[in-house]
């Protein structure tokens, strides 16, 4: 396929890149790579077969690499390009660069120096795994990956173990059993959860259920390919209709239907919408 090369204003595009199936490109990000006066990409050996696949070729551009490491001096570096009338088109190696991945003091600096920062927005695993989860999604918070080490991972679970929105985690293939332990033994066997691995790919698989069965399931697991944890929120499974319907009369006391609603979703960890349809039919009297 051809992509028209337009000229792109100077400026700063962080396109995001396919999580597994190459098809998953959006045109416009490919439109961008086909046009921006360099490339910067965390690997640009993953960027140049992306390139190849979608037939956008580099013709002599300048392609430099952006990742963790790299330094003050090249944040400037890419600034300067900007500042100087250059399109940069920046990549991940996967998914939508910043959400656990590099291109966060990038943007940054180049919005502290006043220059043009877009998305092209696209791939992400996290937003994949909050899709097919089957998990409440109104509210949700994205935490990425857990510490390593057993003693930091579990406060941290600790910490959010009240958190009313459902949590998103990466996790590596080494650490999932860990991970899983931890999530059960802190967070409760009844807590919901899904574990999605290899998303889009060709073995992806989602696997649902409570902490204790889903842990039980990846016990002694030989398991490879990225993963992504989605756990429910607190308290989603254990509130009844009678103590929802007991927060909204008190909250409508003084606030509207619709901002009382919301108080209690929030303060119970349950869908709004859901919330919302009780409070109205217990301001009509049903």
């Amino acid at each position: 396929m051809n992509h028209e090369i337009r000229p792109l204003a100077p400026g700063l595009y962080m396109v995001a890149t396919p999580i597994g199936s190459a098809r998953d490109m959006t045109l416009r990000g490919l439109d961008i790579l086909a046009s921006a006066d360099i490339i910067a990409a965390e690997d640009t050996r993953t960027a140049r077969k992306l390139m190849d696949i979608h037939g956008v070729p580099l013709n002599h551009r300048k392609m430099v690499a952006f990742h963790d490491h790299s330094g003050q001096g090249e944040v400037n570096g890419l600034v300067k390009e900007i500042a100087a009338g250059k399109s940069i088109a920046y990549v991940s190696e996967a998914g939508t660069p910043l959400i656990a991945d590099p291109g966060y003091e990038l943007g940054r600096a180049v919005a502290a120096a006043g220059l043009f920062v877009t998305a092209a927005p696209g791939a992400s695993a996290a937003l994949a795994a909050m899709t097919v989860s089957g998990l409440p999604s109104d509210r949700f918070m994205f935490i990425g990956f857990l510490p390593a080490g057993k003693v930091q991972r579990e406060t941290e679970i600790a910490s959010l173990r009240d958190t009313p929105a459902t949590m998103i985690f990466y996790e590596s293939p080494k650490r999932i059993q860990e991970m899983l332990v931890s999530l059960r033994d802190i967070l409760g066997d009844e807590r919901e959860v899904a574990v999605c691995r290899e998303l889009t790919k060709k073995f992806e698989e989602v696997t649902r259920g409570t902490l204790a069965e889903v842990t039980e399931a990846y016990a002694d697991r030989s398991v490879k390919g990225e993963l992504v944890v989605v756990v429910g929120r607190a308290g989603a499974t254990e509130v009844e209709d009678v103590d929802v319907e007991s927060a909204l009369r008190e909250a409508m006391k003084t606030m509207r239907v619709k901002d009382a609603a919301t108080a209690v979703a929030g303060a119970l960890g349950l869908p709004k919408r859901q919330v919302y349809q009780i409070a109205l039919s217990l301001d009509k009297g049903e």
